[in-house]
């Protein structure tokens, strides 16, 4: 890369920082959880549509990326070294990162229901930990899917669970789906579902008779620290 070419990239990507809206934006999405154009809006004080402008230009420049969820979509940081620059950047003025405080009523925020796979605090975790563990090893032909890693396969068969028949099942095999409430992405797809299914089975996890909540056993906290590493 050419110094003329790095000076106007460089130039490029510290214009589209450079304007207040989108700056609030970006420290909004500091925290790694995902938002919608029109909460974004809210939080930048602007219109959806001005919004939407100010975010194809951050997406443009990779600050950003774009998560589709359903009807929605959802932006995010557009990876930890956007995360690295906002933060130096933010020591430099003197700021600290803003906090996130999820609306969510605890009971559904910590564990719940989403389809038949588990989401809400637990499911973020345990997807997170598969994820650093690397056994989850992103599709390039499918976006958000995955398949296992040799070390994942392990780790399943190990928990109890039959990968063949998993996978002969007319769905998608594993993928994020991000979490409504943490913003961050739980497992969905086949293999989501089947963990879930397994944690009822054993009794690790009991459903709510009024409500998608999920309640976490004394026995079920002591498995998932042991298989994934996490108190729930």
């Amino acid at each position: 890369m050419s110094n003329d070419f790095a000076d106007a990239r460089l130039a490029s990507v510290a214009a589209a920082i450079a304007e207040p809206a989108r700056v609030r934006m970006l420290c909004c999405l500091m925290d790694g959880r995902a938002r919608t154009s029109t909460e974004l809006a809210a939080v930048a004080g602007i219109g959806t549509s001005t919004a939407s402008a100010h975010l194809a230009r951050l997406k443009e420049q990779k600050l950003v990326t774009v998560l589709a969820q359903g009807k929605h979509r959802y932006y995010a940081l557009g990876g930890v070294e956007v995360a690295a620059a906002l933060e130096a950047l933010m020591q430099v003025a003197g700021l600290s990162q803003p906090a996130f405080v999820p609306g969510t009523p605890h009971r559904l925020r910590n564990a719940r229901t989403c389809y038949d796979h588990m989401a809400g605090a637990v499911g973020v975790a345990l997807h997170g930990h598969m994820a650093k563990q690397c056994w989850l090893v992103p599709l390039e032909e499918d976006q958000n899917g995955y398949q296992l890693s040799d070390g994942g396969i392990a780790a399943m068969e190990q928990l109890g669970l039959d990968l063949d028949r998993i996978r002969a099942t007319r769905r998608r095999f594993a993928c994020a789906c991000l979490d409504w409430s943490e913003r961050r992405p739980h497992l969905g797809g086949a293999l989501g579902a089947a963990i879930f299914a397994l944690l009822v089975r054993r009794s690790w996890v009991e459903r709510d008779l009024d409500s998608r909540a999920l309640s976490i056993t004394a026995e079920g906290k002591r498995a998932l620290m042991r298989h994934f590493a996490f108190n729930a």
